[in-house]
Formats: structure tokens, sequence, C-alpha cells
């Protein structure tokens, strides 16, 4: 007959237990020590997921609009210029801009900025000449004048003035402030101001054509505007 010595049995049992339990605690640990890896990860993710999204955002929503109606210079058979004699044109048009609510203000520094130029018989990637910071200017003139004063590329020479039927020498354009707070190229909330483009003689449009100007800041979306050209009867066309 065979002793068994008392205790044995469940002395036995209490280690399994024990190491049971250090197995047990040993996952638990490593478990934690993964899932804050992933959750912290998972945050940090998130967080450039959101300034990811914030940065579209900003670039998507364009911070200029049209501040009000677009005109244009036509010549016709009553201007000096003979060859509108028989098919008027359109010598330079202006478009008004100002910040949409809330927008930030940009920089329309030549370093900084780019305007496109598209109609039906050309095309530009860059018409841009540079802003006129001097002074205000109300009328579309004085800012031609401005514009020929400070030698423009487009609008240097001669007393080049397309309001006075001297069109620019090539397609260009700039920017004048109608309303400004100081001197600077930025267009500031509250400022006006507005895009000049003057037309080369073989590039002036007509009555029906489409143009299509790009405003290309540095940062947020490009303002676009289209306009199709009326019938030209007066010298000053109202282009929507």
């Amino acid at each position: 007959m065979k002793l068994q010595r008392k205790g044995t049995r469940h002395s036995h049992r209490g280690v399994i237990g024990v190491e049971s339990a250090i197995v047990m605690i040993a996952f638990v640990i490593v478990a934690a020590a993964l899932a804050f890896v992933v959750l912290n990860m998972g945050f940090t993710t998130s967080q450039k997921a959101k300034t990811t999204i914030m940065a579209g955002l900003g670039e998507s929503s364009s911070s200029m609009q049209i501040a009000g109606k677009v005109t244009a210079v036509g010549c016709t058979s009553s201007s000096s210029d003979t060859t509108c004699a028989t098919t008027p044109k359109i010598n330079a048009t202006a478009f008004p801009l100002r910040l949409t609510p809330g927008g930030d203000s940009i920089d329309l520094g030549t370093a900084t900025t780019a305007v496109k130029y598209l109609s039906n018989s050309v095309e530009y990637d860059d018409i841009y000449s540079g802003p006129i910071t001097s002074e205000e200017h109300r009328t579309l003139r004085g800012a031609f004048e401005e514009a020929n004063t400070d030698s423009l590329t487009g609008f240097s020479g001669d007393s080049i003035n397309p309001i006075n039927g001297t069109v620019a020498s090539q397609t260009a354009a700039f920017i004048y402030w109608s309303v400004q707070y100081n001197t600077n190229q930025v267009l500031d909330q509250g400022e006006h101001a507005a895009l000049a483009i003057g037309f080369a003689s073989s590039e002036r449009p007509t009555a029906l054509d489409k143009i299509r100007v790009e405003i290309i800041p540095a940062t947020g979306a490009s303002l676009s505007v289209e306009r199709q050209i009326p019938t030209i009867t007066t010298s000053i066309v109202d282009m929507g």
C-alpha cells in the first residue's frame, strides 16, 4: 500500500496557479503597452489629418471676390482710332476686387501673384505687370496714367493710355487701389482694388468674344472671372 504525503497534490496545484497568473499578468501588460502605442499613433495620425484638412480648406477657398460690375473701355466708329470704324473693339477692362468676409489679407506683389488671360484668339500664363500703390485712384484713366508714369510693362512709352485711345504695347495687367488704408501691396479687409487690363492692338476682343481672367495668389485658391463681350456701341461698356 502506497502512502501519499499529505498536501503534495495541493502544493503542485498552487504552483501551477501562480505560474498561470504570472503569464496572464505578462499578457495584460504587453496588451496594455501595445494598446497605448496604437492609441498614440491614432492620435498622431488624427492630428496630422486635421492639419492637412484645415490647410486644404484654406487653399480651396479664394479670399477674393468681384466687388461690383466689370466695365470695359470701348473703341467705336466715333473714336479717333480708325481701326474701330468697321469693327468696334475693347481697349481695356477693369475688374473690381475685395476680400471675402473673414478672408485673409493677400500680397499682390509681382513675386507672389500671377494673372492668367485667355480669349478667343490668345492665351497667356502671366500678364501681370505689378501693383501701383502710391495713391488711391477713383478713375481708370488716372490708374492708367500712373501705370504709364511708373513704366509698367505694356504701358511704358509715349503717353500710353487705353482710355485716350493709345492702346498698350502688349496685353498686360496691373492692380490699383480705389480705397486703401496704407501704401503697401497687400489687399486688406475693407480695402477695394481693381485689376486693370490693357489689350495690345491686334489682341483687342470684339463683340461676342469670351475673355477669362484668373488671378493666382501665392496662398489660397485663385479667382477666375469669365465674361462675354456684349455689343460695343459706346466708350463705356457694362460687362456685368
